[in-house]
């Protein structure tokens, strides 16, 4: 029997020593201390871009010795690690969201509405994400998350399909799951880019090609 994408949204990121933080904070200070690295480096990422990033830069904004930084984490791509995990779990935490919802209620465009307006809300809360995301790309120690985002949308988005009607094989599901993942992540990075008329042209555009794309494989029943 087939089997869906191999990659769940339970399924835990792995990381290695490379972009493993010094320490996992248990404490309620350093906790603190943590999430305020990770906000300093996201308000950084939209000022001076990842190239110029560095974290004697993430240390001054925070306000501590690049020292006491390095308690912390290890170096740049530890805490960009950092800061794309805490992005995917909002991910993930939306996709378990979607999988509740009352699919077979929802006309096509009210699905297609609803989904793409939470999803930019999660593009949207992660100040720094068109860098951070170009960084999960290129940058070979954060390609994993790159592709952990990937496996986890389209498995998961492949399901829903399967609720809405789309009455294929999993490997087709997750084809079109692919074309989905592809063509939203790409042109709701552009949405937050742009302000007033621009973005919301963007984004119903957006909306129209996510329609269009669902309308074929669910009413051409395999």
């Amino acid at each position: 029997m087939a089997q869906d994408n191999t990659t769940s949204i339970g399924d835990e990121l792995p990381t290695t020593s490379r972009v493993s933080p010094r320490r996992r904070p248990s404490q309620k200070r350093s906790k603190a201390r943590s999430q305020q690295i990770l906000d300093a480096t996201a308000e950084l990422l939209d000022e001076v871009g990842v190239d110029d990033l560095t974290t004697n830069l993430i240390a001054k904004q925070v306000g501590i010795s690049v020292g006491s930084l390095y308690h912390y984490f290890p170096n740049k791509h530890a805490i960009l690690y950092a800061l794309g995990e805490r992005w995917l779990e909002q991910t993930r935490l939306l996709l378990e969201q979607i999988d509740q919802w009352p699919l077979a209620t929802l006309s096509l465009r009210e699905f297609v509405d609803k989904v793409v307006d939470q999803n930019l809300k999660v593009y949207k809360k992660q100040q720094g994400v068109l860098p951070l995301v170009q960084a999960m790309f290129a940058i070979p120690e954060l390609r994993p998350l790159d592709q952990y985002h990937d496996d986890m949308v389209i498995a998961a988005m492949a399901k829903v399909f399967k609720q809405l009607g789309a009455h294929k094989h999993v490997h087709e599901r997750e084809r079109i799951a692919r074309a989905y993942l592809e063509l939203t992540h790409a042109l709701l990075l552009v949405v937050v880019s742009q302000q007033g008329q621009r973005a919301k042209r963007t984004l119903d555009d957006l909306k129209w090609m996510v329609e269009a794309l669902l309308q074929r494989h669910l009413t051409d029943i395999d």
